[in-house]
C-alpha cells in the first residue's frame, strides 16, 4: 500500500501512543492501519483466520500481542458490566445482578425446611443437604464424607499436610486462609465480637457463643456417666477423665502423669 492512498489519522495525538497493527491477509498481503475512531471493535475485526502454517500463527499470536498492546496503551476500552455502587466490572449481565444482592441484601432463595433464605440458588442447594444428611465428598485417604467439595479440599490438606496461608508477621501457617484471618488478630489485637451483656470482646464468634452461657446459664454438653453439664465440649472432655482415668500429660523428668496440662505445668513449676 503506497502512502498516497493511506487515510490521514484525524487524532495525530493519539498517534504518539498507539502501535501500527499489521494485518496478514491470505496469501501474505499486509496491511497498515493506524487508530481510528472505530478503535477497538474494528481492531477486533481486523483479526482474521489464517492457514495453519507454522510462519503465520507466529504472525497471527504476534498481531494478537500488538492488539492487546494498542488498546493498553491509548484506545478507550468499553468496560464490561459494571456495578454502579462498587465499580467492580463483571463478564456477563447476569454476574452483575447476582452480585448486587450483596448491596441489596436481596435473598430470593427460601429454604422449604427452615425458611432461611438465600442470595444464590447453589447456596441454597448446598444448604439442604444438612436437612438430607446428604454428604457427596469422601476422602479417598479416610472415608470422612462432606457435605462442600471445598471443606474435603481443605480436609484433604491434613493427610497432606500442606500449609498454604502463612502468617507475614510470625510464619505461623494454616490449611485455609480462614484460620490465618482469625490468627492475624493476635498481631492486630483486633476482637470484633463484642457481648451485649458486659461488652466483653472476643477475637472469634464461637468464643463469644461460649462466654453467652454465662448470661444464660445454658450448658448443653452432658456428661453420661454422673449427668453433670458443662457449657463448652472441651470441658466435658476434660471432665471424662475423671471416669475413665485417662492421664495424657507426663512429667519428663519424673513421669508422673495428669488428667490436665494445667496441672502438668504446676507439677513442673513446683518440683522441678
Amino acid at each position: 500500500m503506497t502512502g498516497s492512498s493511506r487515510r490521514k489519522n484525524k487524532h495525530p495525538k493519539r498517534a504518539e501512543n498507539v502501535k501500527t497493527v499489521v494485518v496478514v491477509r491470505k496469501g501474505g498481503d499486509r496491511e497498515e492501519e493506524g487508530d481510528d475512531d472505530d478503535d477497538v471493535e474494528r481492531l477486533r475485526r481486523m483479526l482474521m483466520c489464517v492457514p495453519c502454517d507454522d510462519d503465520v500463527v507466529e504472525q497471527n499470536h504476534q498481531m494478537r500481542e500488538e492488539e492487546t498492546a494498542c488498546i493498553a496503551k491509548g484506545v478507550k476500552r468499553k468496560r464490561g458490566h459494571e456495578c454502579d455502587v462498587c465499580e467492580k466490572v463483571f463478564v456477563t449481565p447476569s454476574k452483575l445482578a447476582r452480585h448486587m444482592r450483596i448491596h441489596t441484601n436481596e435473598k430470593p432463595y427460601e429454604c422449604d425446611v427452615c425458611e432461611k433464605r438465600f442470595s444464590r440458588a447453589d447456596a441454597l442447594q448446598s444448604h439442604v443437604r444438612i436437612h438430607a444428611n446428604e454428604k457427596p465428598y469422601e476422602c479417598d485417604v479416610c472415608e470422612m464424607k462432606f457435605r462442600h467439595s471445598s471443606h474435603l479440599k481443605v480436609h484433604m490438606r491434613i493427610h497432606t499436610n500442606e500449609m498454604p496461608y502463612e502468617c507475614d508477621v510470625c510464619d505461623k501457617a494454616f490449611r485455609n486462609s480462614s484460620n490465618l484471618k482469625v490468627h492475624m488478630r493476635i498481631h492486630t489485637n483486633e476482637k470484633p465480637y463484642e457481648c451485649e451483656v458486659c461488652e466483653k470482646r472476643y477475637r472469634q464468634s464461637s468464643g463469644l457463643n461460649e462466654h453467652m452461657r454465662i448470661h444464660t446459664n445454658e450448658r448443653p454438653y452432658e456428661c453420661d456417666v454422673c449427668e453433670k453439664r458443662f457449657t463448652r465440649a472441651s470441658n466435658l472432655k476434660m471432665h471424662m477423665r475423671i471416669h475413665t482415668h485417662e492421664k495424657p500429660y507426663e512429667c519428663d523428668e519424673c513421669e508422673k502423669r495428669f488428667s490436665q496440662s494445667s496441672n502438668l505445668k504446676t507439677h513442673m513449676r513446683n518440683f522441678h
